[in-house]
């Protein structure tokens, strides 16, 4: 019974919010077949008071690694786990900056037969906006990555990949809508 009353007394003055982010691509090199590429990558959050909220991504795609807009010959399918801590440090009735630091975790097989598979670790943080549209519903981007990076083959023996840097490029943004109960 304590249990239940905790939990509608949570329920009653949550911060959840849901939401996430789709993406969809094709590409095409030289004389080879178009490659339809995409993303689906839901995301929960908790606001834990004004400033600071959790979160963590959960999704699959077909492309490579995370990013369904490359130019590929061939396209791969991947899962992806990426929890997150969130630090709002501008606040507007319509705008909020934030930054996410945490890591993620992609495992991305190949999709030819007997091809290898692979696992990518991440570290860092990626800058983001969030315009709210209305008390409840708000539009997220994402702008760019710094951060570590590890590839490894899921084979016996492989050698890890790494990679430290900073990529603020226009090709690595995402958008997303999240709903705030």
């Amino acid at each position: 019974m304590t249990l239940a009353v905790a939990f509608i007394a949570i329920a009653a003055n949550a911060q959840v919010y849901v939401g996430g982010n789709i993406g969809i691509g094709s590409s095409k090199m030289g004389n080879a077949d178009n490659v339809t590429t995409y993303k689906f990558l839901p995301e929960v959050g908790y606001n834990i008071n004004e400033d600071w909220a959790v979160g963590t991504t959960i999704g699959w795609g077909k492309g490579e690694g995370h990013a369904p807009t490359e130019i590929m010959s061939e396209t791969n399918n991947y899962m992806t786990v990426a929890p997150y801590v969130r630090y709002t440090f501008v606040h507007n009735k319509y705008v909020n900056v934030f930054v996410d630091g945490g890591f993620g975790y992609y495992h991305i097989n190949h999709a030819k037969n007997g091809a290898v598979s692979y696992n990518n670790w991440e570290a860092g943080i990626r800058p983001g906006v969030a315009v709210n549209l209305s008390p409840k519903l708000s539009f997220d981007a994402h702008v760019g990555f710094a951060g570590w990076s590890s590839t490894k083959a899921d084979v016996s023996g492989a050698k890890a990949s790494n990679a430290w840097g900073v990529n603020l490029d226009g090709n690595n943004v995402t958008f997303g809508v999240y709903y705030n109960f």
